[in-house]
């Protein structure tokens, strides 16, 4: 990473959004925790002054510290605007961009970053942008000494780092994990932001080109170790947690497919097969998350489709996502569970004919998963780049964040700021 004196250790690109706002609040939390022993110099950045100055004062206010506006710097830039992104990629150690959908806005600030030699994080939960980034940036931020770490929120951080955590409780040889997401609300229920939304039906409607870029890419197999894990049913009840689930469709099983892969190549570690769910409760919730599904894989295969998704995305999603996001009462009472069942076999066992032998139950739980518990990851993955730089990967390059992370105390700083990983049960079979 780039030792020179900069001005900012961390910089939020897209401060004013709806997600960055919460970014924003967790950095000025970061800076006044008690176990820092050193200064946090940051910034906010976006394209209107006053926006970021409200963005600021409404942080101060909620968070009890009437100077804070004094203390943050403030870098006006703009996406369509190469100059001033170079401008503030300069003045920043940790880019932390929030300005999505990233297929559309990402790239510029990646390359930004690493022509002026800042490493980036970003939240993106969209295969087809990180996939391609790594194709295309790679080796570019390695030969800079950067790190461009993508899907650092809860896409994917809960998820690729639980995994590996499995993987270290074993005493053993973890061969293949199934994950099953909880979301918990409170009386008001579920509201998500719509720029969420709008990622996944751009993703979707964008298929075909993910599936391209993967055949272009040409990486060889990972090998299978032990038994192939069976595909459940798109419904499968799932009897140790006591409901239905369904595929989880977000960006996990991509992002932890490379992690698994870099592990494997680069570690020569014993590469994990995985799939990921999400609990849907009963057989009412079912009938409507399966009515939602119809809709919308059947509208994003249109141009108007996708443009009416778009436009009425309360409508079209049965209330999960709108314009408007959660209320602030929504985001208080929520709460996510990743749970995670994992095989594999005792030391000493063979995996070519063998049946596994060991069985783990680990689980993830943090706060509200979209503006509570993204922020923390992101800030405490930021941590992690600034702090833990003799663990990173030697070079820089573009990484999921299990393979940036693998090595560090990240997991640590999670437990600490209430995104919590725990065994809950380990046996012999």
């Amino acid at each position: 990473m780039a030792t020179e004196q900069r001005p900012f250790q961390l910089v939020v690109f897209g401060a004013s959004g709806f997600t960055g706002q919460f970014v924003t609040e967790e950095v000025a939390r970061e800076q006044v925790d008690p176990e820092r022993s050193s200064r946090l110099p940051w910034a906010v950045a976006g394209r209107s002054r006053e926006k970021l100055q409200r963005v600021l004062e409404k942080a101060a206010l909620k968070l009890g510290r009437p100077t804070l506006s004094s203390e943050v710097g403030i870098i006006i830039c703009d996406i369509a605007n190469p100059a001033s992104l170079d401008e503030m990629a300069k003045q920043a150690t940790v880019v932390l961009n929030c300005v999505g959908p990233y297929r559309f806005y990402g790239e510029p600030v990646i390359k930004a970053c690493i022509e002026n030699g800042a490493s980036c994080i970003d939240i993106s939960g969209e295969p087809q942008f990180l996939e391609l980034m790594q194709l295309k940036y790679h080796e570019k931020a390695a030969d800079k000494g950067v790190y461009i770490i993508g899907s650092s929120g809860f896409d994917s951080i809960p998820a690729d780092l639980g995994v590996i955590y499995t993987r270290n409780k074993m005493n053993g040889t973890l061969t293949a994990v199934e994950s099953f997401l909880t979301i918990h609300s409170g009386p008001e229920g579920l509201s998500i932001h719509d720029g969420t939304w709008k990622s996944a039906i751009y993703g979707f409607g964008d298929q075909s080109n993910l599936r391209k870029l993967r055949n272009a890419s040409n990486l060889k197999p990972v090998p299978l170790i032990g038994p192939k894990l069976k595909r459940r049913w798109p419904v499968s009840y799932c009897r140790e947690l006591k409901g239905y689930s369904i595929p989880f469709m977000g960006s996990d099983v991509s992002v932890v497919k490379r992690t698994q892969r870099y592990l494997y190549e680069n570690l020569e570690e014993s590469p994990v097969q995985y799939a990921a769910y999400i609990t849907v409760g009963g057989i009412t919730s079912v009938i409507k998350l399966m009515f939602a599904g119809l809709f919308f894989l059947f509208f994003v295969r249109f141009g108007i489709g996708r443009q009416l998704l778009i436009k009425f995305p309360w409508f079209f999603s049965f209330g999960y996502f709108s314009k408007q996001g959660p209320t602030q009462k929504q985001i208080d009472a929520a709460s996510f569970t990743l749970t995670f069942f994992g095989q594999g076999y005792s030391q000493g066992i063979g995996t070519d004919k063998n049946k596994p032998n060991i069985k783990i139950c680990t689980q993830v739980k943090g706060p509200e998963a979209g503006y509570v518990a993204t922020p923390i990851a992101m800030v405490q993955a930021a941590m992690t780049l600034l702090n833990d730089a003799s663990d990173l990967p030697e070079a820089g390059g573009v990484f999921t964040p299990g393979a940036a992370f693998s090595k560090t105390k990240l997991i640590d700083r999670l437990n600490k700021h209430g995104i919590e990983f725990s065994v809950i049960s380990s046996s012999e079979v």
